[in-house]
């Protein structure tokens, strides 16, 4: 039997600093040897490399007669600790912190702050897979819930997510949780005056764990690579979701999209987003909602229960005026 701690544990370093200190003694003691299975029981933790591509793992030895709070300790202190490997960096600590945790039976609940939010879709299921992979390890420890903020952790389509397993993370083809693949995008954004389209191709390399649609949109929301072109939607929005049903895409942002920090007009934000999921062979229409809602009026003219089509008249330098000559 093992001990179940039903309270959550804060995460503050202090209160975590005697599980930290088993954990550096067991990973590197001998001073300075490699550590052996004969020093005590392996564990695998899964750290992201510096390019945020993909997750590796390297093996620390924690003592055989360890609590099961104790192994959750030293787990959640590894995963924040520097890898020996310079080519991985740690999984938590830089970009969000781990608020709290407890113990439910078989299930070991971690709430992560509101930074976790800020993450790319495609580094968010990578910390999320280094994370759930890491924790399984624990004796007892079948399942791991997230939450942010106290709040559901919620995935790219806007659903809750629930409790997972290892096994939530498939593997593909031997690689695991790495099924990265190339895609060449075509994006809409700003002229210098905010008040036309600017075609941009972007090719990168994406996660199919997510969908190339969210992957879309999370380039318009972190604005161009080029200075050619310029930002049409506020940086600091969330994307809440996106998914697509019989060729209409549903994009789903926070009301941080209503606050336009830039001199852009509404047509160009609106069809900034529908010309570049419209490039999408899936995507005809598209519908922008605000916190699930499509019941309000884009800055007094947009409706968003509308469903928006390509608008390629906005794309490039405005028609030139024509005039004709009236005979009398």
């Amino acid at each position: 039997m093992f001990k179940v701690c039903r309270k959550w544990k804060n995460m503050a370093f202090p209160a975590f600093f005697p599980a930290f200190l088993l954990f550096l003694c067991a990973s590197f003691c001998g001073c300075g040897k490699e550590p052996d299975a004969e020093d005590g029981r392996a564990f695998e933790i899964y750290y992201l490399n510096k390019e945020e591509t993909a997750i590796s793992s390297e093996t620390i030895y924690l003592e055989e007669e360890m609590t099961q709070e104790e192994q959750i300790g030293a787990l959640l202190s590894a995963l924040q600790a520097a890898p020996e490997d310079v080519s991985l960096k740690a999984t938590v600590g830089s970009a969000f912190q781990i608020n709290r945790y407890r113990v439910d039976e078989s299930q070991l609940d971690v709430d992560v702050d509101e930074s976790y939010r800020k993450l790319s879709a495609t580094t968010e299921v990578l910390v999320r897979a280094a994370l759930v992979r890491t924790l399984v390890q624990a004796d007892g420890i079948n399942h791991v819930l997230m939450t942010v903020g106290g709040q559901s952790l919620t995935d790219n389509s806007g659903a809750a997510v629930g409790p997972m397993t290892a096994d939530t993370f498939i593997d593909n083809a031997g690689d695991a949780i790495n099924p990265y693949e190339l895609v060449t995008l075509k994006l809409y954004f700003s002229n210098k005056t905010g008040d036309r389209l600017v075609e941009t191709t972007r090719t990168l390399e994406y996660n199919s764990n997510i969908s190339v649609e969210r992957l879309v949109v999370d380039c318009l929301v972190n604005g161009p690579d080029t200075d050619q072109a310029f930002p049409t939607i506020n940086p600091d929005t969330r994307v809440l979701g996106v998914t697509t049903r019989d060729g209409i895409c549903y994009v789903n942002f926070d009301e941080t999209f209503l606050t336009q920090i830039y001199n852009v007009t509404p047509d160009v934000v609106i069809y900034s987003i529908a010309n570049s999921l419209a490039e999408l062979t899936n995507v005809n229409k598209v519908q922008i909602s605000i916190d699930g809602r499509t019941d309000l009026i884009f800055r007094e003219t947009f409706n968003l229960a509308n469903l928006y089509e390509r608008n390629l008249e906005l794309v490039g330098d405005a028609p030139e005026e024509t005039t004709e000559e009236v005979t009398q």
